[in-house]
């Protein structure tokens, strides 16, 4: 019987929505490829996983994946449950809206600070531009 450690890691093994990067291969039920991720939505102190934000064509606006339509998630690799015609029909993506509580301008520094601890302002990278998608479409290409 075989044993392996904690970071020997098959391409076939599950990794969490945690580790997914820009750049990763989607691909579709067939096992088609369909894009690449540009963004990661969720809240990762909560490990709460919303969903994706891919790009299908290298001048096309990203589209939103729900969390729901995302059937596995392997190192570099993220297979959805939509058929390819499914997916040129999903929404197109729109930035989340960052959570902030407006305090009065009287809150004390302690209310203030426990506003911070309770919802805190997420900053998000930039969306991909065109050079990052060129790269990406480069390395899905030339990767195989």
């Amino acid at each position: 019987m075989e044993t392996r450690g904690p970071h020997d890691l098959t391409a076939g093994d599950p990794v969490s929505w945690l580790v997914i990067e820009s750049g990763w291969k989607v691909v579709d039920s067939q096992g088609e490829e369909v894009g690449s991720v540009d963004e990661v939505v969720g809240d990762s102190s909560d490990d709460i996983f919303n969903g994706l934000s891919i790009s299908t064509s290298l001048l096309g606006r990203p589209r939103y994946v729900p969390s729901e339509q995302v059937a596995v998630i392997t190192e570099q690799h993220v297979q959805l449950k939509l058929t390819k015609d499914q997916i040129q029909h999903l929404g197109e993506f729109e930035e989340p809206p960052t959570s902030a509580e407006i305090l009065p301008d009287g809150a004390g520094a302690v209310r203030r600070m426990e506003a911070s601890v309770e919802a805190p302002i997420h900053s998000h990278e930039e969306r991909p531009n065109f050079l990052t998608r060129i790269v990406h479409a480069w390395r899905r290409t030339f990767r195989r």
